[in-house]
């Protein structure tokens, strides 16, 4: 939910913030960030385990990153994003900030205060960025949206209890239901 507005901010306000005080920066605008329940973080945390160990698995490159990790979009200092889990495969976009342009693979764990930002706001974001694919997953509906941003592009929708396969890893499928 976007708090109210005055103003347009900026990325000093976006890191002037009052400690404890979370949100994204979005076209000038501040979205409060609502703390996340139990099922939220249950997860966001065996989705990152699960992510993390097919990584090593693969001694693959990619950083795993959970929330609250801060995300400059489009690395131009105007769009500050806080994914629920961001995967990154460039290194060179790390920094003591956060990373500095669009990740890999965003996954977003939906609550009632999010749903708006997550499946309009920022899908085209992530999209017009160059996030290569993301996954919005609803615990209420039991459902995930994955959606791919290169080259066909396309978008999926499949239940807890199936197989989803990742398109940035070759054989990484996770059925969600199996993390619960």
């Amino acid at each position: 939910m976007a708090l109210p507005q005055k103003q347009l901010y900026t990325s000093e306000d976006y890191w002037n913030l009052p400690e404890g005080q979370r949100a994204e920066l979005i076209d000038g605008q501040l979205y409060a960030m609502a703390p996340p329940n139990f099922i939220h973080q249950k997860l966001l945390g065996e989705l990152q385990y699960t992510i993390m160990n097919y990584v090593k698995s693969k001694k693959g490159m990619c950083e795993v990153i959970p929330a609250p990790f801060a995300v400059n979009l489009n690395a131009d200092d105007k769009i500050w994003v806080e994914p629920d889990i961001s995967v990154i495969c460039n290194k060179d976009k790390l920094s003591d900030r956060g990373c500095e342009g669009a990740p890999d693979w965003i996954i977003e764990v939906l609550s009632p205060s999010s749903t708006r930002t997550d499946c309009a706001i920022k899908l085209f974001k992530y999209r017009s960025a160059g996030v290569r694919e993301y996954w919005i997953v609803n615990p209420i509906g039991k459902i995930v949206q994955t959606y791919i941003f290169e080259g066909e592009e396309d978008a999926n929708i499949y239940l807890f209890d199936d197989d989803i396969p990742v398109y940035i890893f070759d054989g990484l499928t996770i059925k969600i239901s199996d993390l619960l």
